[in-house]
């Protein structure tokens, strides 16, 4: 089993930039594959970013290609999400996931992993 522990959540102000961590513990061969999901008051879970901690290859929602990036630190089992020019539909309760190796648009699926951290808040007021 992976434990994954987020933090850096906060309130910030649109525009603004926020940087949130993963950090991975445990049986840490069985999170190849690491994304952040996130879930706004009302709404279905959505998938963010994914990052293969092998090959580095990474995958995002559409909604924010071009403003964030997914990367990992595979010595101490981390894994960051840099989230650039913040929009108010933003807000949410981000999670971290673990999943095993695959590919393509089966990675942007909720169950597709099998470990999950409990959620850390992110605030983008107007």
């Amino acid at each position: 089993q992976v434990q994954l522990v987020e933090s850096g959540g906060g309130l910030v102000q649109a525009g603004d930039s926020l940087r949130v961590s993963c950090a991975a513990s445990g049986r840490t061969s069985s999170s190849y594959t690491m994304a952040w999901f996130r879930q706004a008051p009302g709404k279905q879970r959505t998938f963010v970013a994914a990052i293969a901690r092998g090959d580095g290859r990474t995958y995002y929602g559409d909604s924010v290609k071009g403003r964030f990036t997914i990367s990992g630190d595979n010595a101490k089992s981390t894994i960051y999400l840099q989230m650039n020019n913040l929009k108010p539909e933003d807000t949410a309760v981000y999670s971290c996931a673990a999943g095993l190796k695959g590919i393509g648009e089966v990675l942007k699926t909720p169950r597709f992993y099998q470990s999950w951290g409990q959620g850390i808040q992110v605030t983008v007021s107007s």
